[in-house]
């Protein structure tokens, strides 16, 4: 028996016990294995992600391919029988799956073990190398739906000249055209368009451009080979129609791109009842056509059916056209539809999500909330309702960042890609937390990762620019400064104007020639192209403070100031304990004062790994220079911090107030061991997985 299948583990035991005696049942799943052990789907859910690192259903599929491992070895059965045995219906699926776990095929595990019983003497003396198998990745969630994308390996980079290669099952469904004199159905259209975009994203075979790369077609008229070379796709899927009434007039082709050859084509005549119907035909139609596998987990989502009240869901479809909006009035809007549908259907669960998640878009960066409470309780209904929906997961999770439980919010995060594990827009929202609220660069850095690969073929320019942007800030946060400056220069070329971009190219080289004054004047010519810019002004106010010139400092910690005042601000609260010491340094104690109040209340809020650094520098500038250095040791213990902390560190005009105490020298040597003793853990790692980084 497999090492995999007799753990030390107590429980994994009896995890595993349970599995195996429903093993051949398809059908048994998460929620069956939660009661039979009797424990709640939230805590088996956790209890095996912490003892095992992945999911359960994933634990649950492993558990049946090394059970088909054994029963291989078994002349007698073939694959498909064995593959009905463990719970596969599909012998392409488990085939698939087999693949991804042992490097290999069902069918040469069969011929090794032949190879084995003729050859007994020379086999068992040599180690067969097996590939260790890529976890998945790329699906990507946007505002509206849920966008279930492609398998890609975790650390997986493209280098440049394979960007090009054009998946072979990748597809764009261009946006569909309104048949019908009526503008008014444009928003059914739309809809209708969206939902089957949806159901292509809930199959991971297939590589999917997004909805907001492909709007920039509507209207054009490109040729298809034209569209194929610019989308990076081998399909387009082209779709027209009207709403006549209670009727659904609708006709969809399948066309090769690269040589335009229509390939598949139907019309659909239906009533209105039949539109989710129609919907599921389609995706499941093109995708055996193309010969893409959908899992059993997959075609139970394409077939859910969110609603059987066809006015709600017409409601709600014009709820999701004004949220496309992306304004203050268009959120509004939205939220009015959705409302509506839910008076329609008062079980409508992807209605109370989005209506949670219009609420946290209207409350967004805004330093008094005004719809916390709505936001939990549609959140709340939402997840009531259908745990295992995406919509409903990411609402949760949205909550959780509005009241600024970000460990929660995690938490809720990662319970959407045990459902969603390729969710790509997931991975750039924990990059942003791990970055910013949770700070740690390793996590950073795997979950830039993973949304890097979906440029390829379902990001539009600008989108592709930040995420360009979070993986070079990622590499340079874990000390790879040249690394990443190829990277920072392609989120330039994707989008010219992303300042973001801008200035971390600036603060590149500024790590490796340190020219403050450099520095600082091409932050100034960043500025001028956008004055309201509130990152770039405390950006420059803190390069003037770092060179010691205070005057220019509150030149720019004013202006900070009085932005942050203006449109009501809770942002850069670090920056207070900076603000305070330039006004000390200014003569100006008394007004220092509160903003060092102000940074003390935040270092006790504050549970990242920075805590200590954090309440280290606020002593050290209330004139406590001993008790600072104590926390400056207990930080020395860390690690996982930003190299941003350690180049300008010991520059640190504040810092630099504790330099005549004891061990001050050495503990900021201690502090730079330990970030490039972990930049080498992270580059054996990266080297590992074959990241490459040029």
């Amino acid at each position: 028996m497999s090492d995999f299948l007799s753990p030390k583990s107590t429980f994994l035991q009896k995890i595993i016990s349970v599995i195996e005696e429903h093993l051949d049942n398809e059908a048994f799943g998460v929620s069956e294995l939660a009661d039979l052990v009797h424990m709640s789907r939230s805590n088996l859910l956790r209890k095996v992600k912490q003892e095992t690192g992945e999911s359960v259903s994933v634990y649950i599929r492993n558990v049946r391919l090394h059970h088909a491992k054994k029963l291989l070895k078994d002349e007698t059965l073939t694959v498909s029988e064995i593959s009905f045995a463990v719970g596969f219906s599909s012998s392409s699926y488990f085939t698939k799956c087999y693949r991804e776990l042992f490097g290999y095929t069902p069918g040469e595990e069969v011929n090794q073990t032949k190879i084995e019983v003729k050859e007994p003497k020379e086999i068992t003396e040599i180690e067969i190398p097996v590939t260790k198998p890529s976890r998945k990745n790329g699906l990507i969630l946007s505002i509206l739906t849920i966008v279930a994308v492609t398998s890609i390996a975790l650390f997986w980079f493209l280098k440049p000249k394979q960007v090009q290669d054009i998946p072979s099952k990748s597809i764009a469904v261009l946006p569909f055209k309104n048949d019908s004199i009526d503008s008014s159905n444009v928003y059914f259209m739309n809809g209708l368009m969206e939902s089957i975009l949806d159901n292509f994203q809930k199959i991971e075979d297939i590589k999917l451009t997004s909805r907001t790369t492909v709007e920039k077609y509507r209207g054009m008229s490109k040729t298809i080979p034209e569209l194929s070379k610019e989308l990076n796709v081998t399909y387009i899927v082209e779709g027209s129609g009207q709403k006549v009434g209670n009727e659904i007039l609708l006709t969809i082709q399948l066309i090769e791109a690269q040589t335009d050859k229509h390939m598949w084509s139907k019309q659909y005549r239906r009533e209105m009842k039949d539109v989710f119907q129609i919907q599921m035909e389609i995706a499941q139609g093109i995708a055996n056509e193309i010969n893409a596998i959908i899992t059993p987990e997959e075609k139970k989502r394409i077939e859910k059916i969110p609603t059987n009240n066809l006015v709600a869901y017409d409601y709600y479809l014009q709820g999701l056209a004004y949220l496309k909006n992306e304004t203050g009035e268009g959120l509004n809007d939205a939220i009015i539809q959705f409302k509506k549908a839910i008076n329609e259907d008062g079980n409508f669960t992807n209605a109370y999500a989005y209506i949670a998640i219009a609420y946290y878009y209207l409350d967004m960066f805004l330093a008094d909330k005004q719809y916390t409470e709505e936001l939990k309780m549609y959140a709340d209904k939402s997840m009531l309702l259908d745990p295992d929906l995406g919509e409903s997961l990411i609402a949760h999770a949205l909550y959780f960042m509005q009241i600024d439980d970000f460990n929660q919010a995690v938490t809720a995060l990662e319970k959407v890609l045990e459902y969603y594990p390729n969710v790509g827009w997931v991975h750039n929202l924990l990059s942003n937390i791990y970055t910013t609220q949770l700070p740690n660069s390793e996590k950073y850095l795997k979950h830039a990762l993973h949304v890097i690969q979906s440029i390829v073929y379902e990001q539009d320019s600008v989108t592709a620019s930040y995420s360009y942007l979070h993986l070079s800030n990622a590499l340079a946060q874990s000390g790879f400064i040249d690394e990443s400056i190829p990277y920072i220069q392609k989120s330039l070329v994707y989008n010219p104007n992303n300042l973001f971009s801008q200035y971390l190219l600036i603060y590149l080289h500024l790590a490796q020639n340190f020219n403050l004054v450099k520095a600082k004047n091409e932050l100034a010519k960043v500025l001028k192209k956008d004055t309201t810019r509130l990152d770039i002004i405390q950006e420059i106010a803190k390069v003037s403070y770092t060179m010691g010139d205070y005057e220019e400092a509150w030149k720019y910690y004013d202006k900070l100031i009085s932005g942050k005042k203006k449109y009501n601000l809770d942002i850069y609260q670090s920056e207070d304990i900076k603000i305070g010491f330039v006004l000390t340094q200014l003569g100006r104690p008394e007004e220092a004062k509160a903003y060092y109040e102000s940074y003390f209340d935040y270092a006790k809020k504050d549970e990242s790994l920075y805590k200590d650094l954090i309440l280290s520098a606020y002593y050290a500038c209330i004139g406590k220079a001993e008790i600072g250095m104590q926390h400056l040791k207990a930080f020395a213990e860390k690690d996982n911090y930003q190299y941003w902390f350690v180049l300008f560190l010991e520059k640190d005009p504040i810092i630099r107030v504790m330099e005549n105490e004891p061990d001050y020298k050495k503990t900021l040597k201690r502090i730079e061991q330990n970030f490039w003793n972990k930049h080498n853990q992270t580059r054996k790692m990266l080297e590992k997985e074959k990241v490459f980084i040029n």
